[in-house]
């Protein structure tokens, strides 16, 4: 199984570890397409502030994100596990897995990032600012750009496993999955279930307790339907609706009562 995760807006203090080596990275496919994101990034962080601000959508109180973008090729590191921070994260606890359920994240989660592409918990990056819905000046909507360098990468590492995505849009934009790996994908929304809504806190803290959940009991549902059941389970609320036609992913929702 290959969980597919969003990044946190807000990131752990740099760490003290060794700077960054993009070729250590996972998913080495990536290497010559985070080196130009990682190239343009630093270089507008190291000119115009205001215009680095603009670009990247930071008010006036996170003026020092630009600093610490320019600064990110000498930067220290820290396992994305630990950089990424907020509700989700915080909800999943890595740091506070077994070590059975450490090993299972490290080999099934896998996070999208504007910079990186996408990163699994283990690899060592520094903290930064670069959302998917990022415009670079050269590049482009990041969206876009990644979109190709992850179709010829991401079928790889799926394997023949399921997908469970679990990508608000921004990230999903990066990478569709299609054809028979389409038929393997399980798209995951939590809804309030008195209005059927979407609330962004809950909706994060229930993806974060459902993975959680899954590596802990070191449940490995073989396809969709088989994530539906062991959703159920460990306690789930989830309608699941089958792809209409091939080529498809299908949409399980998860309906939480309580807001929290």
């Amino acid at each position: 199984m290959l969980v597919l995760l969003p990044p946190s807006e807000g990131k752990a203090a740099p760490g003290r570890g060794a700077s960054l080596e993009l070729e250590s990275l996972s998913l080495p496919g990536l290497t010559a397409a985070r080196e130009a994101v990682l190239g343009e990034l630093v270089e507008l962080c190291r000119g115009d502030e205001d215009k680095a601000r603009e670009v990247l959508g930071l008010s006036e109180g996170l003026r020092g994100e630009v600093a610490k973008n320019a600064g990110l090729r000498t930067a220290g590191t820290r396992p994305a596990g630990e950089v990424y921070t907020g509700v989700l994260y915080d909800a999943l606890g890595l740091a506070s897995l077994d070590a059975a359920a450490k090993r299972r994240a490290t080999r099934s989660l896998l996070v999208f990032s504007g910079l990186w592409g996408a990163v699994r918990v283990s690899d060592r990056i520094p903290s930064y600012r670069c959302s998917m819905g990022v415009k670079l000046p050269g590049l482009g909507a990041l969206g876009a750009y990644w979109r190709t360098p992850m179709a010829s990468v991401l079928p790889e590492a799926v394997g023949d496993g399921l997908v469970l995505d679990l990508r608000s849009a921004a990230y999903a934009a990066a990478w569709k999955p299609k054809g028979e790996v389409a038929g393997r994908t399980a798209s995951v929304r939590v809804l309030h279930a008195p209005t059927r809504k979407v609330v962004s806190h809950f909706n994060k803290a229930t993806k974060g307790r459902l993975v959680r959940g899954l590596l802990t009991e070191g449940v490995a549902p073989k396809g969709p339907a088989e994530l539906v059941e062991a959703l159920r389970d460990l306690g789930y609320v989830v309608e699941a609706e089958p792809p209409k036609r091939a080529g498809q992913a299908w949409t399980l929702d998860v309906l939480v009562t309580e807001v929290h």
